[in-house]
């Protein structure tokens, strides 16, 4: 080529890229935006591709890209669809959202453990990024969100399976040695007592009151499993048999009834901390929440926001709502330490005043 010749290439060729740099669709592709997809797609002449704008393949030149209304007409101009942004058709992140929802329904459905590149391979996601992308989405991992549904499986099970065994096997375990090994913490009791619905587990309660009104505190033999805050003891103790229809409630303990005591001064003053074993039942993805929870100091605040960055799980902000939602250990599981993100009080399972109160009394002490 003569000197001539490539300058006006050159010059050709930088025009074209100025004026492709120029469009606000090539910015929608440089910055991989979402919002774009569905507006165009844009189709790569030194590959033959087209993508979605979010694709997050490697960006091309300007000069060599072309934009097109639709799928439909880039394929029409003879370019094919890129599979890593599924044909230009979908966002990214819809893809993974459906790989995803593909992923829990496999798991719920599954009596068998999917090991991690199992459940990759279905979806057809790398091993990798699956794991990522299911934690990100549903704030448990693969393999905690598998254990979750194997749990659901087993005490559906044991209420009409003839025996045990039989139940352990259908829900997906491969032996009884290894249910047996956790069945405290997925149960809270042994597989016969639960069987039963709870028949031959004990629960001492007592009730007393605060400043906060009527409080019932319940423990099992693994430790306080609620407390329990309202203005009517009788809703109070229809709440406590709710959670243990078949359980031998036991009241009017004096020496369990000395543990109200404990209690209500924790309650009166959180700062002080609670000196006693809990029994703390919930989901794998629960149990990080409340734990989280327990590691905010009195005095301060932390919104669902800021739970579900804490557990590696930005995305997971309801899911922590619903968790805090769920605690039966008021104060001891501290979710009256959640607040809006402007830092207004937000809802609270036993009343806004309550945590209004609670609040008040921490940045006091």
């Amino acid at each position: 080529m003569s000197g001539k010749a490539q300058v006006r290439h050159d010059a050709v060729s930088g025009s074209a890229e100025s004026h492709q740099a120029q469009d606000p669709r090539w910015q929608a592709v440089v910055s991989c935006d979402e919002k774009a997809d569905g507006q165009f797609v844009y189709a790569v002449k030194t590959t033959g591709i087209y993508c979605a704008p979010s694709c997050p393949s490697r960006q091309p030149n300007p000069e060599n890209i072309e934009f097109y209304d639709n799928a439909e007409a880039a394929e029409q101009a003879g370019f094919r669809p890129c599979k890593r942004c599924r044909q230009g058709l979908i966002s990214l992140a819809q893809f993974h959202a459906q790989r995803v929802a593909q992923a829990c329904r496999l798991l719920e459905q599954s009596t068998e453990m999917l090991t991690l590149n199992q459940l990759s391979a279905e979806v057809g996601i790398s091993a990798y990024h699956f794991h990522r992308i299911f934690k990100a989405q549903t704030g448990v991992t693969p393999k905690e969100y598998q254990q979750a549904q194997r749990t659901r499986r087993v005490r559906e099970k044991l209420t009409v399976a003839p025996t045990v065994t039989e139940a352990v096997h259908s829900a997906g375990y491969s032996s009884d040695g290894r249910f047996y090994e956790t069945s405290g913490t997925v149960l809270g009791m042994t597989p016969q007592s639960f069987r039963a619905g709870g028949r031959d587990v004990r629960v001492w309660f007592a009730i007393g009151h605060s400043s906060l009104g009527e409080i019932l505190v319940a423990e099992s033999q693994r430790g306080i499993c609620a407390i329990l805050l309202g203005d009517d003891p009788e809703k109070l103790i229809a709440e406590l048999q709710n959670s243990f229809p078949q359980a031998e409630l036991v009241g009017g303990d004096p020496d369990f009834e000395q543990r109200i005591a404990v209690i209500v001064g924790f309650v009166e003053q959180p700062q002080i901390g609670l000196d006693l074993p809990l029994d703390i039942r919930g989901t794998a993805f629960q149990q990080r929440v409340w734990q989280a929870l327990r590691d905010i100091p009195a005095g301060t605040t932390a919104s669902y926001a800021d739970i579900a960055r804490k557990i590696g799980s930005p995305k997971s902000v309801r899911a922590v709502a619903g968790a805090c939602a769920a605690n039966l250990l008021a104060v001891a599981i501290p979710c009256h330490r959640i607040v809006k993100t402007d830092g207004n009080i937000s809802g609270y399972r036993w009343g806004v005043e309550r945590k209004r109160t609670l609040l008040a009394r921490e940045e006091k002490a």
